[in-house]
């Protein structure tokens, strides 16, 4: 129709502008190709894919040609007249592709084209900031983005999407989307530590730790108050603060993995967070403020914890299930309080998922993990009166008394 064609060479006017004025105000003035070429090579793009009807799909490739040879004898020729000035390949790469999102969107890929055209012009304009990441980031962690990578695009694609066993809830695919869950929500707060760095202050320093893991985080702060008791506040502050963000990652994997769910699920799992909040920044603000070094964090995307945890959450379902058939509820909080004492994110998919499959009660399932919570919570406790010093150990079995007080009034409690 005529008004889609219309709609279509103006969305690629549009995007070769956007990228095109990129291009134009690059800081080294390259002119190779600006507003104009870029607005010109997308509409291009969008002519090729609108004729594919009439003249078939060899137009668009004969056009993605042409474009490709004139960068290469607008290099020849620049090659020629500056033998010494340096070259990349960004900006011939970048009209390629929008060359490509124009012929995308006449060919009804609409929706992608247009994001993608807008990528482009934000990836460009990130050079720098991209760049310093880059140097920023150590042979270690770009071992655990490729990490990641591997056990995300490599592994998951090629594991059985098919339950086995008994009580029909060991999927091999799920199992290993969830690992690839919690570690690229642990990749992404050792990422964030990595950009951001060491700073002092509890509240950061608690933020990320929570991302990491609220755990280590305890314990790295129960040893920086044994060697430095006048720090006991800040790790306090942080441990809280660390705890409090774990619970907005079980509230994330809730939502991810039982979004049907959501609403029932999460209210009371938010309200314990919201009282963990309130006594994090309590302690920020009147005893947190002697200072604290977030300590280095550990490789996250690691595979033999990765593999652990698989392991780990293939268990808690499985348990979780067999007691909920052989025991009912009792069974289920039992697996939960167990489970929780060194771990939170394997009750939370495990039961998440079952609800998601009709297989648990939302009431249960809630229940379930706020339990797993309040072991978690003395297992904690535990670190710090094994590692810290007298004076932190005896604040936090304070604050996270008053913390299981209220989980357990939420148990019994909420409706």
């Amino acid at each position: 129709m005529p008004g889609d064609a219309f709609l279509t060479l103006g969305l690629a006017l549009a995007l070769g502008l956007l990228v095109g004025m990129q291009r134009q105000r690059r800081a080294d003035g390259e002119a190779l190709a600006g507003v104009r070429t870029f607005a010109l090579i997308t509409v291009l793009g969008a002519l090729g894919g609108l004729l594919v009807p009439a003249a078939g799909g060899w137009l668009v490739g004969a056009g993605l040609i042409g474009v490709a040879s004139l960068a290469i004898m607008a290099n020849v020729l620049r090659a020629r007249q500056e033998p010494e000035a340096p070259y990349g390949l960004t900006t011939e790469i970048a009209m390629l592709v929008m060359y490509g999102v124009g012929a995308s969107l006449a060919l009804g890929q609409r929706e992608p084209a247009v994001a993608l055209g807008v990528a482009v012009a934000i990836l460009l304009q990130l050079k720098p900031r991209l760049h310093a990441l880059a140097a920023r980031l150590t042979d270690q962690d770009a071992t655990a983005i490729l990490r990641f990578a591997l056990i995300t695009f490599i592994v998951l694609p090629v594991l059985p999407d098919e339950t086995y066993g008994p009580y029909d809830v060991l999927n091999p695919h799920r199992i290993w989307l969830m690992v690839v869950l919690v570690v690229g929500l642990s990749l992404a707060g050792y990422i964030a530590f990595r950009i951001m760095g060491a700073r002092k202050g509890s509240l950061i320093s608690g933020l990320l730790g929570g991302l990491i893991s609220s755990t280590a985080t305890t314990a790295s702060n129960a040893r920086l108050a044994r060697s430095a008791p006048d720090a006991s506040g800040a790790a306090l502050s942080i441990i809280l603060i660390a705890t409090a963000v774990m619970y907005g990652r079980v509230i994330t994997e809730i939502t991810l993995v039982a979004p049907t769910h959501t609403a029932a699920l999460i209210a009371p799992v938010a309200a314990a967070g919201g009282v963990c909040a309130l006594l994090g920044l309590l302690a920020w603000w009147l005893i947190g403020r002697e200072g604290g070094t977030m300590p280095a964090p550990r490789n996250p995307a690691e595979l033999r914890p990765a593999l652990i945890f698989g392991a780990l959450y293939a268990a808690i379902i499985f348990i979780v299930a067999f007691a909920r058939d052989q025991f009912g509820q009792a069974g289920i909080y039992g697996a939960a309080a167990i489970s929780g004492l060194t771990d939170m994110d394997a009750i939370t998919l495990g039961s998440s998922r079952l609800v998601e499959r009709g297989r648990l009660e939302p009431g249960d399932a809630w229940r379930a993990i706020l339990i797993a919570s309040v072991s978690n919570l003395v297992f904690k406790a535990g670190i710090v009166f094994w590692l810290g010093s007298r004076a932190l150990a005896v604040r936090t079995a304070v604050a996270f008394a008053v913390l299981a007080l209220a989980t357990l009034g939420l148990v019994l409690l909420w409706p």
